[in-house]
């Protein structure tokens, strides 16, 4: 099994920013994929952000250019900075990661943290 925590949601003015993290922890993975996804209230969950264990990154069109994505092998960390952030971006924030146990890769959701855009 793996676990994510969370962290570093809050709530921030329009054109502001925030930095995500999310920790995974368990025994017995390697980790391939790690990325980031919203939902917003009413809407369904989306693709923010990935990225793969060689670095390559995808990103959802409306967060390119002022979402970056990046990750600490060493630490088994994700990090999401968001810059100009915008009330459209209100939602919450979950963190995902894909585990290889042996051969087999599964993916995992962590909990969320709430990421509010308001003047």
């Amino acid at each position: 099994q793996v676990q994510l925590v969370e962290s570093g949601g809050g709530l921030v003015q329009p054109g502001g920013s925030l930095r995500l993290s999310c920790v995974a922890s368990g025994s017995d993975f390697s980790i391939y994929a790690m990325g980031w996804y919203r939902q917003a209230p009413g809407k369904e969950r989306e693709l923010v952000a990935l990225m793969s264990n060689v670095g390559s990154t995808n990103y959802a069109d409306s967060m390119k250019g002022r979402f970056t994505i990046s990750r600490d092998n060493a630490k088994k960390t994700v990090y999401l900075q968001m810059n100009s952030l915008e009330p459209e971006d209100t939602a919450v924030y979950y963190c995902n990661v894909g585990g290889y146990h042996g051969t087999t890769l599964q993916y995992y959701w962590g909990q969320g943290t709430q990421v509010t855009v308001s003047s």
